[in-house]
């Protein structure tokens, strides 16, 4: 058991160090020798844990999901909000996990663009690391059509709206530096309103 903590540790550190060589050399000037040299492990130990640049970047994202998927459903347990209040709360908190870690969104918007470079769906990519927060914004949006709280909505096109605020505002973040939490929040309170039955 002891082993397995250990490695899942050493994963856990390297994936840290990866983001911060990413972040300060962008997503095509990073090579696998950068990243061991980085970590101050050889490249044959990184292999042990990563097949190659790709799976780190991509676990890297992965973990930043997983972090606001589990957020989200722990927030959804305590059952103490509205469907209105916790739809507002749980797009306060993406946006707070995103503004954690701006850096490595910076990283990803550079490597999106690379992708779509390459003659690569970048749509498909994005989507595959966001589908499980699409379906827990949809779970709340259906309770509250279910409870009356929320007008009949056209699901598909509210979850998409959801997502179009999200990207405007990391890329607020992100690209332009703006970081007005209170009008985030109201932005994001106008729109929750807006679905009111």
């Amino acid at each position: 058991m002891a082993a397995i903590v250990e490695h899942d540790k050493r994963k856990e550190e390297i994936l840290q160090k990866s983001i911060e060589i990413f972040v300060s050399e962008g997503y095509k000037n990073v090579t696998i020798q950068k990243i061991a040299d980085h970590c101050g492990i050889t490249r044959t130990t990184l292999y042990i844990y990563f097949k190659n640049k790709h799976e780190i970047f991509m676990c890297s994202i992965k973990r930043v999901t997983k972090k606001i998927e589990f957020e989200l459903l722990q927030l959804m347990k305590k059952n103490e909000f509205s469907n209105q209040e916790l739809l507002k709360q749980m797009m306060f908190l993406i946006i707070n996990v995103c503004e954690e870690n701006a850096h490595l969104f910076s990283v990803i918007i550079n490597y999106i663009q690379q992708v779509q470079k390459n003659g690569y769906d970048p749509h498909k990519r994005v989507m595959h690391y966001v589908i499980k927060l699409r379906h827990i914004l949809s779970s709340v949006l259906i309770q509250g059509m279910e409870s009356g709280e929320f007008r009949k909505l056209d699901l598909k096109s509210t979850n998409e709206l959801f997502f179009s605020l999200l990207e405007g505002l990391i890329f607020r973040m992100v690209i332009l530096d703006l970081h007005d939490h209170e009008n985030e929040k109201n932005m994001i309170s106008v729109f929750v309103d807006s679905l009111k039955a």
